[in-house]
């Protein structure tokens, strides 16, 4: 007697619309009928949704911009946008969810890492550290000196945490084994146990603590409620001596009145590795001795890159076996 064999499931069309680390792509092509980026450019709207079109799963980036527009545009076949990274505020995911699209991320493989460039920021801007490096590449140090490139000490200032998630956490215990003393502001305060262990002190009042603060650290995502959180009148409120650094979203922060207050004396510094329009800086901002910039560099290991992508494919994994993918993004989420 002949037996049917199980019939097989067909693979699920998978495009990805930046060119990601090679083992990721390797892992992909193994499992999925993907469709992969050989160079690495910056795709522009209508190219996204013809790679929407046809397919079952979106791999985008937070360089893709996908509204209710494109949505529109998608087609039927589409029901998942697997996002590599954990912030989707370039995702319409409200208008995604009501198309029966569900969207997914990649969160906590950063922490880490955005953590400790947090620290690299904050050291860079007390203790002027791209300074003395433009000094040596250029053959300019002419030894040292006793009043040459006088920086602050870290140990024993406050530093401000303005989002107290995975990240802003991550950089507390930094800031203690610094000597630095910790605040923070937060939707929600943390358990008594958890300040405990941070040594963190809460402040309900974001004007108040901005006031007190030696260094702020935005580690917020940027939701409607945070764009601008950070606006002219809350950026006058902080310390002429005081120090922001950046390694969330850049749209949370004012960044023309940064710029002005930068230039003007009235904030000492600033460390920044996100800004508000994406790659298109400020030019003043760029002529500042104060400032140091990066280009969105919080994320960038190797082994953040490897398990983003692992989280990708157990997403789209999961999701292939009639499941609900484990980092599933709801709007009440956001």
């Amino acid at each position: 007697m002949s037996v049917n064999p199980t019939p097989t499931r067909p693979r699920l069309r998978v495009a990805v619309t930046r060119r990601l680390p090679e083992p990721v792509q390797s892992r992909m092509s193994e499992l999925f009928d993907v469709t992969l980026r050989d160079d690495d450019r910056k795709l522009g709207l209508d190219e996204l949704v013809g790679l929407m079109q046809g397919v079952d799963v979106l791999v985008p980036t937070v360089t893709d911009q996908i509204t209710a527009a494109m949505l529109a545009r998608a087609g039927e076949r589409l029901k998942l946008i697997a996002n590599f990274g954990a912030g989707v505020d370039h995702i319409d995911v409200l208008s995604a969810r009501q198309r029966g699209i569900l969207v997914s991320n990649t969160p906590g493989v950063v922490t880490e890492d955005t953590a400790d460039m947090t620290l690299a920021l904050i050291l860079a801007v007390t203790r002027r550290i791209p300074e003395g490096l433009a000094e040596m590449q250029a053959g300019r140090w002419q030894g040292w000196s006793p009043t040459a490139h006088l920086g602050g000490r870290v140990g024993g200032r406050r530093l401000g945490i303005l989002g107290m998630g995975r990240i802003g956490q991550a950089v507390a215990r930094r800031a203690n084994a610094f000597g630095m003393q910790v605040h923070y502001h937060n939707r929600k305060r943390l358990r008594p146990e958890i300040e405990e262990a941070l040594q963190a002190t809460w402040w309900e009042s974001l004007d108040q603590m901005l006031a007190r603060m030696d260094i702020v650290s935005v580690n917020a995502p940027h939701t409607p409620s945070t764009f601008h959180l950070l606006n002219a009148r809350r950026l006058k409120l902080m310390k002429p001596s005081a120090v922001i650094v950046n390694t969330s979203r850049g749209e949370v922060i004012d960044e023309n009145a940064l710029t002005r207050m930068l230039r003007a004396g009235e904030i000492a510094g600033a460390g920044l590795d996100v800004f508000e329009h994406g790659h298109e800086i400020n030019p003043r901002l760029r002529e500042l001795p104060n400032v140091v910039l990066l280009p969105h560099m919080g994320s960038a290991t190797v082994e953040g890159r490897a398990e983003m992508g692992e989280k990708v494919i157990i997403n789209i994994k999961t999701f292939a076996d009639g499941h609900r993918p484990p980092d599933l993004v709801v709007p009440s989420m956001l």
